[in-house]
């Protein structure tokens, strides 16, 4: 979960209380969609609003009519903007797309702290809305988004992290730029001489050795493992405990060369076969990138096409 629909989350819990509240949430996208499925918007009769489900005039129109009161309190209701096209240059739509929303009445419901809190432990969760009834359920069940006009389920889950070894340029370049995709960023550097240079705010900072800062994290599925101290002991430390981890994502800076050497070393320790082919070094897509920031791009691109789940050798193929 993104920190756009925590605060919808957030938010909601708060108003809930004080009048009617409406939950939209983006079930279609045809074409062009700047927000993907399971995107929320949180208004109330009174026009605040938190979230978004389309960064345009989409929100103005749901505004009006939790205003003029034109949303139901007793039941669920399906949206569409952009159907035609005079809709889609109405609703600023871009490239002729089209969108579809649930919009759902919320009022002292139990089902939001409780998603909030197991969110917050760093948990999954999935709510299964009833159209029809708007009652919610909720589960530990696994799966994406779906919606079949009848009933809706959306994955709740922790926001991303990464955690990066190394206070070096790269690092910071890197840690500003993943805060940017809304990465919670974590960073390790035993070295007392790095610690004093560092001036990324927003990002947390430990000095402790790099295996244990990746024990502490204790890495899930929604997290990122990045190397980059250009020292052997440091960064070998650091892989060791994050390819048995439950990352997704665990890279290391450096050549085809040093990276080879990396994998001969980890290969002494009880890392299996498979663990260490979990291993991206050198880190990031071969973009041709040289400089720091380039660096930093390149990473976040990979981890972008990781997650979207991107043919991986479709993908390098076309940045060679």
């Amino acid at each position: 979960m993104d920190s756009v629909d925590l605060a919808v989350l957030t938010s909601l819990n708060e108003w809930q209380n004080d009048g009617p509240c409406w939950l939209a949430t983006v079930v279609g996208t045809f074409g062009s969609s700047p927000r993907p499925e399971g995107s929320m918007l949180v208004l109330r009769e009174d026009g605040a609003m938190t979230g978004s489900v389309s960064g345009g005039c989409v929100e103005d129109d749901l505004l009006l009519r939790a205003k003029e009161g034109r949303f139901p309190t007793d039941r669920a209701e399906i949206l569409s903007y952009g159907a035609t096209p005079e809709e889609a240059q109405r609703f600023s739509l871009p490239c002729g797309g089209s969108l579809r929303l649930v919009i759902e009445p919320v009022r002292n419901a139990e089902w939001v702290g409780k998603v909030l809190q197991t969110v917050n432990a760093r948990k999954k969760i999935m709510r299964t809305l009833h159209l029809d009834s708007s009652r919610v359920e909720l589960s530990g069940d696994a799966g994406g988004f779906v919606f079949d006009g009848r009933i809706m389920r959306v994955m709740h889950g922790p926001r991303l992290r990464m955690l990066i070894i190394g206070a070096n340029q790269t690092a910071a370049y890197l840690a500003r730029m993943a805060q940017a995709l809304d990465y919670h960023v974590h960073v390790c550097d035993p070295r007392s001489g790095m610690r004093k240079t560092w001036d990324v705010p927003g990002t947390g900072f430990t000095g402790e050795m790099p295996d244990d800062a990746v024990m502490a994290l204790d890495a899930d599925e929604d997290t990122a493992i990045i190397a980059l101290t250009h020292d052997p002991k440091l960064d070998d430390m650091a892989l060791i405990e994050a390819l048995k981890s439950r990352a997704f994502y665990v890279g290391a800076l450096g050549s085809n060369a040093n990276n080879a050497r990396r994998r001969e070393r980890l290969a002494l320790f009880d890392l299996s076969k498979d663990e260490i082919e979990r291993l991206h070094g050198p880190v990031g897509l071969p973009i041709g990138s040289r400089t720091p920031p380039e660096i930093a791009v390149s990473i976040l691109a990979h981890l972008i096409s990781v997650r979207a789940g991107a043919d991986q050798s479709v993908v390098k193929e076309a940045c060679s």
